[in-house]
């Protein structure tokens, strides 16, 4: 089973070195870059493969080298001194060949081409009346605080702001490095549960919110029919119907196929919230196309992560314990002020790993 097991491996690294060598050959054609994103597309490629060559590499100089002190061992010719030179050696490179193969295994995980995209996030006040919009803030700030630490840029696209200080929603892009990779199994429900500053009797609330994350769409991925959008333009209104503006600033973006309707008015510009509003629309778009291709793949995230819906509890954050509990992964951190403060490495790490060990097992021999 090991041997066969490997036998896959290199056969799969085979592969992925042959892509690597047509890759190096690609990017070396100057008229490649004429066509920008492909040439990204490719040079993201390449960067990912380049540690799965140099590992191939490595393993190939490995099995070399136990070869020729497999062959020194049996050429000892009585040499006890030899002979138990040549078997530690043989044990250290066959520990640094095990290590390695288990390293590559991670390595040629196959990627999903969306971890690489930036990513749209939409935070919605659930049960729970003015506590969950105030929560639904607080969310807000933990991801933008995250945002920082990470080096990322964050934008707001739309915003219902209450006259407590809270959102009925909020929806605003964030862009960096493999950003929807770190973010994704953020979407479904965040439950909290304390004790609301209105509440005169000390009594615990438990409120919801819901978080859904969407890779960002490029113009290539989804196409737009300007014929299929319905416009409609009007004044923008803050919290409590109170008038941000007194033009037309405000637009509602219905795209008649599917229904799917957004609006944007935080701009003064109806130009800006145009272009914000079809951000989100070709997002939602994305995820939409992207929720019937996740239906026909294999159920291992699902089972491991869930499904990142939003109806689907996945984490509860309980301020009188100072707990954070995320429900897919049994993960409890008693650090709840941290994490509210953008400390989400060890959450969006172990969720990875989750995932990562799933996979590996399922592919288990």
């Amino acid at each position: 089973m090991e041997a066969e097991s490997s036998n896959g491996i290199l056969r799969t690294l085979s592969t992925a070195c042959s892509r690597f060598e047509e890759l190096e050959i690609a990017i070396a054609d100057p008229a490649l870059f004429k066509d920008q994103r492909r040439t990204r597309e490719l040079m993201q490629e390449h960067a990912a493969l380049r540690p799965v060559n140099a590992g191939h590499q490595r393993l190939q100089e490995l099995d070399r080298e136990l070869h020729d002190t497999a062959a020194l061992l049996a050429d000892s010719d009585g040499d006890e001194e030899m002979a138990d030179m040549a078997r530690e050696e043989l044990e250290r490179l066959r520990e640094e060949r095990g290590a390695l193969i288990a390293e590559l295994r991670v390595l040629l995980i196959p990627k999903d081409p969306r971890d690489r995209k930036n990513a749209i996030m939409e935070i919605r006040a659930g049960t729970g009346g003015d506590e969950a919009t105030l929560f639904a803030a607080d969310l807000f700030r933990m991801y933008s605080k995250y945002a920082d630490l990470r080096g990322w840029k964050l934008e707001m696209l739309s915003s219902h702001g209450t006259e407590v200080g809270g959102f009925k929603e909020v929806v605003f892009s964030i862009t960096g490095t493999e950003v929807f990779a770190h973010l994704r199994y953020e979407s479904g429900v965040h439950r909290v549960q304390r004790v609301p500053v209105t509440e005169s009797s000390g009594r615990i609330h438990t409120s919801a919110v819901t978080v859904a994350v969407l890779p960002e769409a490029e113009e290539a991925d989804i196409e737009i029919k300007p014929e299929d959008l319905r416009i409609d333009v009007f004044r923008s209104s803050g919290p409590g119907g109170q008038s941000v503006n007194t033009t037309d600033s405000a637009v509602r973006i219905t795209h008649v196929p599917t229904g799917v309707v957004v609006t944007c008015q935080d701009e003064k510009s109806q130009h800006k919230n145009k272009a914000k509003a079809l951000r989100v629309l070709r997002a939602r778009l994305l995820e939409a196309r992207e929720e019937k291709v996740e239906a026909e793949r294999a159920e291992f995230r699902r089972s491991q992560i869930g499904s990142g819906d939003r109806s689907e509890r996945i984490r509860t954050y309980n301020f009188p314990q100072n707990r954070v509990t995320d429900h897919r992964v049994n993960l409890t951190l008693y650090k709840l002020e941290e994490i509210l403060l953008g400390a989400l490495e060890t959450v969006v790490e172990t969720l990875q790993a989750s995932v990562r060990d799933a996979y590996l097992s399922s592919e288990a021999p």
